[in-house]
């Protein structure tokens, strides 16, 4: 336009401007073969192989970054904002308008709040602390059940998870088989609880109600055989402590005795001569 159509030219009004324009344009510069295109821009751009532009509005609303600090808040006009607590250290985008505030990760909306014009609010709170917890306990559940695992092998992983499908409470079952560990071993656990997987029994009750079955008396080891036949037949009477029980008496008693007689006055400290006597 500024090499082509202005030079050498001269206008009445901003009517004959705009009609030399249009002119020009279909006679000259729309008919000419574009040098990086190979087409002549009326050929190219024909009404019917255009399409629609999509409508791009302008982004107006007030934006900041924003640290979200340890508490998972971040703080926007006056207010503080909460988010997951994965965020914690990170810097976030807000964008705030007359009704609403988002957050960003970058080009990743987060979560969004409606906008509150009041001063030192907190939005969020209740919702992503829930959470958190939640994590925590998640967390800490896990690492109960790593060390069940841990006690009772790899079959012990699948099980758990059959069971957590349950509507029975995950950790009061994990606490209940802590127990039974402890009472009757992880061995015996763990073979109980091959037999209820297999019968599809999912429960800690399930589970000892099997080992109360199974549980037998201690076979009692036969006695010791020696070599020499005559040592086998030896008999012996059984051992008694009550001599050894009245020699601690006895000597606990004369210890007592003992030091009585040794804290007790005798007459000669208690004698005092008469007053008065020759006898010296």
């Amino acid at each position: 336009m500024r090499q082509n159509f202005w030079p050498l030219r001269s206008f009445t009004e901003l009517a004959d401007v705009n009609a030399q324009a249009r002119q020009w344009l279909q006679e000259v510069a729309n008919q000419r073969r574009h040098r990086e295109t190979g087409q002549a821009p009326n050929e190219r751009f024909q009404p019917e192989s255009l399409r629609q532009l999509p409508a791009m509005l302008p982004d107006c609303r007030d934006a900041a970054e924003a640290l979200v600090h340890k508490d998972m808040r971040l703080s926007f006009d006056g207010n503080r904002y909460c988010v997951p607590a994965r965020y914690v250290g990170h810097k976030l985008t807000v964008k705030g308008d007359a009704s609403s505030v988002t957050i960003y990760d970058q080009h990743h909306e987060i979560v969004c709040y409606a906008r509150s014009w009041q001063r030192g609010q907190t939005f969020g709170a209740e919702r992503f602390e829930k959470e958190l917890h939640a994590q925590m306990a998640a967390a800490d559940r896990s690492a109960t059940q790593q060390r069940l695992i841990a006690l009772l092998g790899p079959a012990a992983h699948e099980y758990l998870e059959r069971l957590a499908d349950t509507d029975r409470s995950l950790s009061r079952q994990v606490r209940e088989l802590f127990v039974l560990v402890r009472e009757y071993g992880p061995e015996a656990v763990s073979a109980a609880l091959a037999k209820a997987h297999a019968a599809r029994a999912f429960g800690a009750d399930y589970i000892a109600n099997i080992l109360r079955q199974q549980q037998q008396r201690r076979e009692v080891q036969p006695p010791l055989r020696f070599k020499d036949p005559a040592l086998n037949e030896l008999a012996t009477d059984p051992l008694s402590l009550a001599q050894y029980d009245a020699f601690i008496l006895r000597s606990r008693k004369e210890s007592r005795d003992r030091t009585a007689s040794e804290t007790q006055p005798t007459q000669l400290d208690l004698y005092v001569p008469p007053t008065g006597s020759d006898d010296h």
